[in-house]
């Protein structure tokens, strides 16, 4: 076994060793769970395998990606769950478009066409159409958030294989300049709409804007503190963002910049630093009527938590707020309590994967670590 992949066994090993530690009821996490005044959070669905992204068909049917277990599941609107597609690698990503339901692989995007009809005709797992599968293999940051953006293409990112690597100009990683970016798929080609992004696990575009927001993990092994993960923002298609010679604003990597090409791009500085560790996943603005006026436009986000800082931070979502121009004010805890203190000692009580709008104005917000989704509504009341 090589480096590079003993590193990878040892990361996945830590990761499925918290997740499956974590075995709270759920109704008890909920309990233990703060939210800002006026909103409730109640269970949407229990005993999905490590849900991650999730997306609402026009019939409101619910799709969730799995990070572990290699399916994607449907719940329709009385709360009955189906397996709609399995014996997938790293299943996480799912988007409904006009119609038709695609979810990710690792190298490969798919799709089900007409998937409501599909769901109400038979309960069969239905037919998926192959979109692409020319994607990188690795499985290393290799799940893929995925989603249509305003201009009707498919965004797809492709993380780095590695904790810090240059995989564009390093022989390993076959000289991939895919890796570390955020693609678009145009008329069967790939486009790069963003690179230098180690490892985004989740982007949205502003309602008013139109501008491109994702998160980017920050590497590891640099310390309890640095360097931040980061919420960044595409204003230039094809900017790039830092990795692997600077992470957040001002962290030089103590290898990579010392190898700064002398006809580097210039480097794009997050908006916002999150902290080290946090771990951002899943965000999505929040466009709908339920909540009060002063959350239009904001964007919640998940800190999915840390896997190996001295002492844990994240386990919560943020909300994120802008003026109407879209520039940044400021960001505050929105949801807390998934991370506990017990006679001094940490307790985590399940891991906040993703965020999604339906249709009716409420969040779902998957748990990957107590393999729930979470409903969160406002009480006019």
């Amino acid at each position: 076994m090589n480096k590079a992949n003993y590193k990878f066994f040892f990361f996945s090993l830590v990761i499925f060793l918290l997740s499956s530690s974590i075995h709270s009821n759920p109704l008890t996490i909920v309990d233990n769970l703060e939210i800002d005044e006026g909103f409730e959070i109640e269970i949407f669905a229990e005993n999905i395998n490590t849900p991650r992204q999730i997306a609402e068909s026009a019939a409101g049917n619910i799709f969730v990606g799995s990070r572990n277990g290699g399916i994607i599941t449907s719940i329709d609107e009385n709360g009955n769950q189906r397996i709609i597609a399995n014996n997938l690698s790293n299943a996480t990503g799912v988007t409904y478009h006009r119609g038709d339901l695609y979810f990710s692989e690792v190298d490969s995007i798919w799709m089900i066409k007409d998937i409501d009809k599909a769901l109400a005709n038979s309960q069969d797992i239905p037919q998926k159409i192959l979109v692409t599968n020319n994607l990188p293999s690795d499985t290393w940051h290799g799940w893929k958030w995925i989603g249509f953006g305003p201009d009707e293409k498919l965004y797809v990112p492709v993380g780095a294989p590695c904790n810090i690597c240059n995989p564009s100009l390093e022989k390993e990683y076959g000289f991939d300049k895919r890796y570390a970016s955020i693609m678009r798929l145009n008329n069967g080609s790939w486009e790069f709409v963003a690179r230098g992004v180690r490892n985004t696990v989740g982007f949205d575009w502003h309602p008013e804007t139109g501008d491109l927001f994702f998160g980017d993990n920050g590497r590891d092994w640099m310390g309890d503190d640095i360097p931040a993960c980061e919420l960044n923002v595409v204003k230039e298609e094809n900017s790039f963002f830092g990795y692997p010679y600077k992470h957040a604003k001002d962290v030089l990597d103590p290898e990579y910049s010392k190898k700064i090409p002398k006809d580097a791009d210039i480097f794009i500085d997050p908006i916002l630093e999150l902290g080290a560790h946090v771990a951002p996943t899943g965000l999505s603005f929040y466009d709908g009527e339920m909540f009060p006026s002063k959350y239009k436009n904001t964007l919640f986000m998940t800190l999915h938590g840390s896997w190996n800082r001295s002492r844990k931070v994240g386990y919560k979502v943020i909300a994120v707020h802008f003026d109407k121009n879209g520039e940044l004010l400021y960001h505050k805890d929105f949801i807390t309590g998934w991370l506990q203190k017990e006679n001094g000692r940490e307790k985590v009580l399940g891991r906040p994967a993703s965020v999604f709008q339906k249709s009716d104005g409420s969040i779902l917000i998957s748990d990957d670590g107590a393999n729930v989704i979470y409903r969160v509504k406002y009480n006019n009341s």
